[in-house]
């Protein structure tokens, strides 16, 4: 029962963080009947994974139990391979508030007890730019990463959550560019 009331509190924060992020900073003015602009320095963050993934679409849930390590391989066998970005930059900021609901000492500590606990065989992969991560992802048939929408290319492809493209209004996963 405390693992219950814990993965509560745990999604409950989560769903917190996500709609925070979702929002954008947005401040209301749709509902005040004013038009809001895109901000230029807002960018969806693609999920993306190797091409030859059959995975076109994952709900919210299943996302991140992928990115916590609770699901090893995907539906058709292959072993899921996570690909993180360096601590400190922004893209990874988002993954860990958004998706984990975690800080980054959350983060290092949930792996190494995971490792520690035989949970998890690996770790995330870091990799420090996109061009390192769409490279990794190309040649992992296996990889999930993520990237800006304004970085993808045709070497890898994005995938829908919750039935959400990147480019579409209402994808939650969003980075605010300094």
């Amino acid at each position: 029962m405390m693992r219950t009331t814990s993965s509560l509190s745990t999604i409950a924060l989560l769903l917190a963080s996500w709609l925070v992020v979702a929002d954008g900073g947005a401040n209301g003015s749709e509902a005040s009947g004013g038009s809001q602009k895109p901000n230029p320095k807002d960018q969806p963050l693609a999920i993306i994974v190797n091409k030859s993934n059959p995975v076109d679409d994952l709900s919210y849930v299943d996302l991140r139990q992928i990115f916590l390590g609770q699901r090893s391989y995907w539906p058709h066998g292959r072993k899921i391979t996570i690909v993180m970005r360096e601590p400190g930059q922004a893209e990874r900021d988002v993954v860990l508030r958004a998706i984990y609901g975690m800080a980054e000492r959350d983060f290092n500590r949930h792996f190494l007890q995971a490792r520690f606990t035989g949970e998890v065989l690996a770790a995330p992969k870091l990799l420090s730019t996109a061009r390192g991560v769409k490279k990794f992802v190309l040649n992992v048939p296996g990889a999930i990463a993520y990237i800006r929408f304004d970085e993808l290319d045709d070497s890898v492809k994005p995938i829908h959550i919750d039935d959400q493209a990147p480019g579409d209004p209402g994808y939650k996963l969003r980075v605010l560019l300094p």
